[in-house]
C-alpha cells in the first residue's frame, strides 16, 4: 500500500474483499464447521465404524441371477425380428397366410356388387387382405398373429 501526499491514509492497491466492505469480521470462527478431506457435511467421517454386536459379514459367494425382460413384441404384416418364447433363439419370423375376417367381408362385399362370375373370389388370393401367422423358422412353433379385422 501507498500513503498519499495529502493525507495520511493508505491508499489500497485493490478493491476490498466482501467480508471486508459488509463488515463481517473474518477473524471470527465459523458458526458450522468446514469438513476437511474425507468428511461429509455433518461432521461424521466416511469410514465407517467396526461391526459391534454383530458377526462380521460371511464370505458366503452371492448368487447373480440375470433377468432378461422383453418387450411386449407389436406384430404386423412384416417379418419381426425376436427371440423365440419356445426355443430361445434370436430368429427373424416367418409368415403364413390365411383367410380371415376380411378376406370373407371383402368377398360378401363384391358379391353384393355383382362380381359373382368368380371375381368375388380375388380376396382370397390378395396376401393383403389376409390374416398373419409368425412362425419360428427354427422350432416352428407360433409365436403370434396379425388379425387384419
Amino acid at each position: 500500500m501507498y500513503m498519499s501526499a495529502a493525507s495520511a491514509k493508505p491508499v489500497p492497491s485493490a478493491p476490498p474483499s466482501y467480508e471486508e466492505a459488509v463488515g463481517i469480521n473474518v477473524n471470527y470462527p465459523h458458526p458450522y464447521p468446514i469438513p476437511g478431506p474425507g468428511q461429509r457435511p455433518d461432521g461424521k467421517g466416511t469410514n465407517l465404524p467396526p461391526h459391534r454386536g454383530q458377526p462380521p459379514p460371511a464370505s458366503n459367494p452371492i448368487t447373480v441371477q440375470t433377468v432378461y425382460v422383453q418387450q411386449p413384441v407389436m406384430f404386423y404384416d412384416r417379418p419381426v425380428q425376436m427371440v423365440c418364447p419356445s426355443c430361445n433363439q434370436m430368429i427373424v419370423t416367418r409368415l403364413s397366410y390365411g383367410s380371415g375376417a376380411l378376406t370373407w367381408l371383402s368377398c360378401g362385399g363384391l358379391c353384393l356388387l355383382g362380381c359373382i362370375a368368380g371375381c368375388c373370389l380375388i380376396p382370397f388370393c390378395i396376401d393383403a387382405l389376409k390374416d398373419v401367422d409368425h412362425t419360428c423358422p427354427k422350432c416352428s412353433a407360433l409365436v403370434g398373429s396379425y388379425k387384419r379385422l
